[in-house]
């Protein structure tokens, strides 16, 4: 069973840059796909990037793409979101989670999540 911590949350002004690391622990991360969902006030949590297994592939939803890149490093059991061109639109608290099935964490339902991170965007 894989436990799963996120970091690097923080305040940013729209435009800037924040990039979230998600540490698994516990359990053989490369087994499992990742991916990384938010959730704002007041509104659900929502999909916004997903990676298999390997890092082979890789996985947006629409108000991601072009401006966050998901990536890990299984030698350092750690998954990365890499976010570019922050709006205040983008402010919520990030989760990562873990299934051993890809379509599982693209679906919104894998089995691990981790604790959650506040990002916040200023305008």
């Amino acid at each position: 069973q894989v436990q799963l911590v996120e970091s690097g949350g923080g305040l940013v002004q729209a435009g800037g840059s924040l990039r979230l690391s998600c540490a698994g622990s516990g359990g053989t991360f490369s087994v499992y796909s990742m991916g990384w969902f938010r959730q704002a006030p007041g509104k659900e949590r929502e999909f916004v990037a997903a990676i298999d297994r390997s890092g082979a592939n890789t996985y947006y939803a629409d108000t991601a793409k072009g401006r966050f890149t998901i990536s890990r490093d299984n030698a350092k059991n750690t998954m990365y979101l890499q976010m570019n061109t922050l709006k205040p639109e983008d402010t919520a608290v990030y989760y990562c989670a873990a299934d051993p099935k890809t379509s599982q964490v693209v679906i919104g339902q894998p089995g691990y999540w981790g604790q959650g991170t506040q990002v916040t965007v200023s305008s």
